[in-house]
């Protein structure tokens, strides 16, 4: 019987996520990985994915809370 990996920590935040996400990608595009580690690879891309989702839409909430929901034009200055 083989032995189930452990699970990976959750990134410690949202530029870690990305990071990782990143290196992620360079190591699946490489074409170098044998097929059960691209599986791995692949679905841990989808977990951090979800969690710079996650990230993205609570701040998305946080400025619609601070602009009493009404989203306004950028702009940088």
């Amino acid at each position: 019987m083989a032995k189930a990996k452990p699970q990976p920590a959750p990134p410690a935040s949202y530029e870690a996520a990305l990071r990782e996400l990143e290196d992620l990608i360079g190591q699946l595009e490489s074409g170098q990985l044998p097929l059960e580690d691209l599986l791995a690879g692949y679905q841990r891309g989808a977990e951090l994915l979800q969690f710079c989702r996650g990230k993205l839409d609570a701040v998305d909430q946080q400025i619609r809370v601070l602009d009493d929901g009404a989203l306004k034009p950028w702009t940088e200055g």
